[in-house]
C-alpha cells in the first residue's frame, strides 16, 4: 500500500522539496533502494551515494539539501535518523493496523485478576490471581502472568513471555518472545561441600517505555527488588542478575551479562558480549566496548575498553605466556633501576 510524500510530511513534519503527490511503496536502505522507495542519509560521509541511489526520495539534513534536490524529491530535517525512526513507526501503524482487542476463550484468567479496558489476550495465556493488566495492554499466546504481577497500560508482551509473581512491568513496554522476568536469582550458601538454596524473596520492577529483547532473563532480587528504570533498552539473550539496578535510558547489546547487585547508571551503553561483575557500580554516562569485562567500579563517564586483541592462536599463546611474566619482569626492572641509582650516587674518589 503506497503513501504519498505529502502525507508523510503532514504526519511527521520536515520540509518537502519535490512532488507532494509522489507515491512511496517501501522504506529502504540507501544502497538497495529502488523506484518508489524512500531512504535516508544521516551523515555527510554518505553524500556520494546520493548521486548513485535509485531511491525516489531521500530524507536528508539541511547540509545535504542542495545535493539531494538536484537528483529529485527530498524531505529536509535536522535529524534524519530520528525522523526515519519515527517514520518506521508511522509506516507500521499505517500498514499493520492494530486489530480490535479480544480475550481468547482459550486463555486462562483467574477470577481475582483485574483486566483493564481494551486489553487483548491471546490463546493459552495464563493470568494468575491478583494480577493486574492495564488498559490497552496486549498479551501474546502462551504468555504467563504470575500471581500479583502487574502489566502497565499499552504494554506489549509477545508470545511466551513469563512475568513472575509480584513482578511489575510499566507502561508502553515491549517484551519480545521468550523473555523471563522474575526467575530466581543465583543464590546458594556453601555447606559441607554442598549448596543450600537462598530463597529469592524480592521481585523485579520495570519502569515505563522499556524494551527487552528475545530470550533475555532478569532475575528477581534476593531481598530487595531488581530494578530496571524508565526507557532502558535491552537486546536479545541478556542476563541480568538479582538485585541489579539499571538507570534510566541505558542500553545493552546482545549477550551482555550483568552479575548480581551491580549498579548501572543512567544513559550508559554496554556493547555486545560484555560482562559486568557483581557488586560494581558504573556512573552515569559510562560506555563499555563490546566483549569487555568490567572488573572494577567506574566513577567517571567516558568510553572504557577491557579486552585482549584477537590473534592467531599460536601468537595469542605466546603473548599470554609473556603476560604471566610481567610481574617478574617488573621486579627485575625495579632492581636494575635501583642499582643504577645507587651507582650514580657514589661519590668518586679525589
Amino acid at each position: 500500500m503506497s503513501r504519498s510524500l505529502g502525507s508523510i510530511v503532514e504526519a511527521l513534519g520536515g520540509q518537502l522539496h519535490g512532488d507532494a503527490h509522489a507515491l512511496i511503496q517501501r522504506l529502504a536502505p540507501l544502497s538497495t533502494a529502488g523506484t518508489h522507495d524512500l531512504a535516508f542519509v544521516a551523515q555527510a560521509r554518505y553524500a556520494s551515494q546520493i548521486e548513485t541511489t535509485r531511491a525516489s526520495a531521500l530524507i536528508v539534513p539541511p547540509a545535504l539539501q542542495a545535493v539531494a534536490a538536484l537528483r529529485g524529491a527530498c524531505i529536509v530535517t535536522d535529524d534524519p535518523y530520528l525522523y526515519f525512526a519515527r517514520l518506521t513507526q508511522w509506516w507500521r501503524a499505517q500498514h499493520e493496523p492494530r486489530p480490535e482487542p479480544r480475550i481468547d476463550p482459550l486463555a486462562s484468567i483467574h477470577p481475582d485478576a483485574l483486566i483493564g479496558e481494551g486489553v487483548d489476550i491471546a490463546a493459552f495465556v495464563t493470568v494468575g490471581p491478583g494480577a493486574r493488566i492495564g488498559a490497552g495492554a496486549r498479551l501474546g499466546s502462551h504468555t504467563v502472568i504470575g500471581a500479583g504481577a502487574m502489566v502497565g497500560e499499552q504494554s506489549l508482551l509477545h508470545p511466551r513471555v513469563t512475568l513472575g509473581e509480584r513482578c511489575s512491568v510499566g507502561e508502553r513496554c515491549v517484551l519480545h518472545p521468550g523473555v523471563v522476568i522474575g526467575a530466581d536469582g543465583f543464590g546458594f550458601a556453601p555447606h559441607k561441600g554442598q549448596w543450600v538454596k537462598i530463597e529469592q524473596l524480592g521481585a523485579v520492577r520495570i519502569g515505563n517505555d522499556v524494551e527487552i529483547g528475545a530470550n533475555t532473563c532478569i532475575d528477581r532480587g534476593a531481598l530487595d527488588d531488581t530494578v530496571i528504570e524508565d526507557g532502558v533498552k535491552l537486546d536479545n539473550l541478556i542476563q541480568i542478575g538479582h538485585n541489579v539496578h539499571i538507570g534510566a535510558h541505558s542500553a545493552m547489546a546482545g549477550c551482555v551479562g550483568v552479575a548480581g547487585s551491580a549498579t548501572i547508571g543512567a544513559h550508559c551503553t554496554v556493547g555486545g558480549g560484555a560482562v559486568v561483575l557483581g557488586h560494581l557500580t558504573l556512573a552515569d554516562g559510562v560506555n563499555i566496548s563490546a566483549a569487555s569485562v568490567v572488573t572494577r567500579s567506574i566513577s567517571r563517564p567516558g568510553h572504557y575498553t577491557g579486552m585482549f586483541p584477537i590473534d592467531d592462536n599460536a601468537s595469542w599463546e605466546k603473548n599470554a605466556a609473556s603476560l604471566k611474566q610481567l610481574n617478574r619482569l617488573r621486579e627485575r626492572l625495579k632492581a636494575v633501576e635501583q642499582a643504577i641509582e645507587q651507582a650514580t650516587q657514589v661519590t668518586p674518589k679525589p
